[in-house]
């Protein structure tokens, strides 16, 4: 019998949370590269672990960060974005 334990979501996980449901982030589409106030964000493994983890996606569009139901679930915000 095999089980999964899904990852831990850390403070910093649910800052950029509130930071892309914020409207203030942009990410590649493959979700690897995460922008916050125009900067690259110091934790480079952030935009991917979220990412695949379901909470964030980039609107194919203009390449912003947007949160997935999911996401917006977990912090609260009570829309999806």
């Amino acid at each position: 019998m095999s089980t999964t334990t899904a990852a831990p979501i850390t403070n910093r996980d649910r800052a950029v949370l509130r930071a892309v449901a914020a409207g203030r982030c942009q990410i590649s589409p493959k979700g690897s590269v995460l922008v916050v106030d125009g900067l690259f964000f110091a934790d480079q493994f952030a935009g991917h672990r979220l990412t695949e983890a379901g909470l964030i996606a980039a609107a194919t569009d203009t390449g912003r960060a947007l949160l997935t139901a999911t996401g917006s679930a977990l912090i609260g915000a009570g829309v999806a974005a």
